[in-house]
């Protein structure tokens, strides 16, 4: 791995984390409950269509950017984008709606071309500018919401949303000059093959990933359906803490996976993997513990009466949150290695069974049921991983304990200067 690399990528990590707590906390204050839950379904619904586009934008990309040239591959990503940018949110809308529809239009398609370039930036190794247009997404979108909210006077949840249109527009703008400087246009061109083994790797990672999703968020549309949309809002809130907390084995798995893509040797990949495991374990314990520590009414206090129980939510989630920790590290060493079908399989288990519980369990139980729901389909998903790649390694106790020497050599990498 680059030298600081580990350390930058968390610390940019970092930074979106409180950006993005702040945001939260502002939408709860300002839209409530209520506007929460319109933020989270919109959102999901983005995720959505995010997940159709990455099969082109996404993991492809950076996989095949150290292997084809960039004229050969962007073309693809842009015009899938594009097409599934507009028709997906328009077979949603049938099912929300017409009110939020065209911005999640615009949201799908400014979104997902911003999206090819960042990912573009992974494969080659360029984390740096991944980590700063990744920051650059919360940020921009924080100034033009105060913009509009304060300027323009647009008070509604509708701001939200067109700041976020004008968000990954300009963005997209300013990424594109720096992926076309080290582009040659006039060689731009579709191959059939290309073609071919960007969606053949697309779909089968994003397949992987879209369960994976449903898992984490097919608990909001059984509370919109049985419980309101103010409970998805409540619910949302301990979700935001779980995704919070993994910022930090997201952090980690990035940059394992921009080096396993770009390198032969699987022995040093699953060293490499074991001591971001055992990082992404230890980190995650800690932070559950400390936000199990603060007292209730401090979290009242920061979102709205509305958000009350959001201490009892983050317990009852937080056994498969430090499950979903671990297994993302291990997750992106199998998509390194180009092993996908562990991932789909780990994925499946998990949204059938949050599927089949959800429709007896949340009726009854609602958000208490959606948290015990969702936190035994991460134990479960991640089980799965777990043992396949031990099956493929031995497993020792101290894969989840770093020795001394390795806290002193990630300290050491950590801040030590390109």
């Amino acid at each position: 791995m680059a030298k600081g690399a580990i350390f930058k990528t968390f610390v940019s990590r970092f930074l979106i984390l409180i950006l993005n707590f702040g945001l939260v906390i502002y939408s709860t204050n300002t839209w409530g409950s209520e506007g929460k839950g319109v933020i989270s379904i919109v959102i999901a619904d983005l995720t959505i269509v995010s997940f159709m586009a990455n099969i082109f934008v996404g993991s492809s990309m950076s996989y095949f950017a150290s292997k084809y040239k960039t004229e050969e591959i962007i073309p693809f990503a842009y015009i899938w984008s594009i097409i599934i940018g507009v028709l997906l949110p328009f077979a949603l809308s049938f099912h929300h709606g017409v009110e939020y529809s065209n911005y999640l239009i615009f949201l799908s398609v400014f979104s997902s071309l911003l999206a090819a370039n960042v990912n573009l930036f992974i494969g080659q190794k360029n984390i740096k500018m991944f980590n700063m247009y990744t920051v650059l997404q919360q940020l921009v979108h924080i100034v033009f919401i105060l913009g509009i909210v304060y300027i323009f006077k647009i008070t509604s949840v509708d701001s939200y949303f067109i700041a976020q249109i004008f968000c990954f527009a300009l963005l997209f703008v300013i990424s594109t000059f720096q992926v076309l400087k080290k582009c040659n246009v006039k060689k731009i061109s579709f191959s059939k093959q290309i073609g071919y083994r960007l969606f053949d790797y697309g779909w089968k990672t994003q397949l992987s990933s879209f369960l994976q999703f449903l898992n984490n968020r097919l608990s909001f549309y059984f509370l919109e359906y049985f419980k309101g949309i103010v409970s998805v809002g409540i619910f949302s809130i301990g979700i935001a803490f779980s995704e919070a907390i993994w910022t930090v084995s997201r952090s980690l798995s990035v940059v394992l996976y921009a080096d396993i893509v770009n390198r032969q040797n699987t022995n040093a990949a699953i060293e490499k993997t074991k001591v971001s495991l055992r990082v992404s374990f230890l980190i995650t314990l800690f932070f559950i513990v400390l936000m199990l520590l603060i007292p209730g009414k401090v979290y009242s206090m920061i979102f709205g009466k509305d958000f009350s129980n959001t201490k009892e939510i983050i317990l009852f989630l937080s056994p498969g949150i430090l499950a979903i920790a671990v297994s993302n590290i291990i997750g992106y060493y199998f998509a390194g290695i180009n092993k996908l079908r562990i991932l789909n399989t780990k994925s499946l288990i998990g949204l059938v069974f949050t599927i089949i519980s959800s429709l007896f369990v949340i009726p009854r139980w609602g958000i208490l049921g959606a948290c015990i729901i969702t936190s035994i389909s991460y134990c479960l998903s991640s089980s799965l991983l777990f043992w396949k790649f031990y099956q493929d390694t031995e497993f020792h106790f101290r894969d989840f304990i770093l020795s001394k020497s390795e806290i002193n050599l990630l300290l050491n990498k950590a801040f030590r200067k390109k």
